[in-house]
């Protein structure tokens, strides 16, 4: 059974490598298998398709952004510096990680449906984590209350403009430069009190 394990894990890497490398929609199994360095029957012992391997690939990519969210988490901190610094991290992960890259590109260039589902759901993850944390706030009288998801979808979507829409037709703002503008629009808002 150990070598069952391990094989198992050989054709994961070498699939999520690939998947990295060609986006969901040029991966073959014969690109995986040829990776993995096995027979493509190997791979059928332990997937049916190319969808559900695809799948155990996301699934830990999106623990890995819930294990990279709880970190940056701190019950004493505000709840303004745990957004930014969870966002932060989620949003750098996001820009870093090489199977979401390419994913978004395919996004981009071939609207793949695969790939949209897949992005679908790593920006599901951040919003249901910016949400339950929105409502503990507010729980907490720390912020004003509203309603949860929408602010959670402004929080997300003005993060992104100010990290990566922004740069396309201005020089690209710094992170302190983009936590003071969120700060002052999501914590203390427009108006003069």
């Amino acid at each position: 059974m150990h070598v069952a394990v391990d094989r198992r894990q050989q054709i994961v890497d070498a699939a999520a490598k690939s998947f990295a490398l060609f986006g969901y929609k040029a991966t073959t199994m014969e690109q995986v298998a040829k990776i993995a360095s096995v027979g493509k029957g190997t791979i059928y012992t332990f997937f049916a398709n190319k969808e559900q391997l695809f799948d155990e690939i996301l699934r830990s990519v999106l623990r890995e952004m819930k294990r990279i969210i709880a970190q940056e988490i701190q019950a004493g901190r505000p709840f303004v510096d745990n957004m930014q610094r969870s966002l932060d991290a989620l949003l750098d992960f996001r820009d870093q990680h090489e199977l979401l890259i390419k994913l978004s590109q395919e996004v981009r260039d071939f609207g793949t449906p695969q790939a949209k589902e897949a992005m679908h759901r790593v920006e599901q993850v951040i919003l249901e984590h910016l949400e339950g944390q929105i409502v503990r706030a507010m729980e907490q009288n720390a912020i004003r209350r509203m309603d949860p998801k929408i602010i959670s979808f402004v929080m997300l979507e003005l993060y992104i403009a100010l990290t990566s829409e922004w740069s396309k037709n201005h020089d690209p703002l710094d992170k302190e430069q983009i936590k003071q503008v969120s700060r002052i629009l999501l914590a203390e808002g427009l108006s003069v009190k």
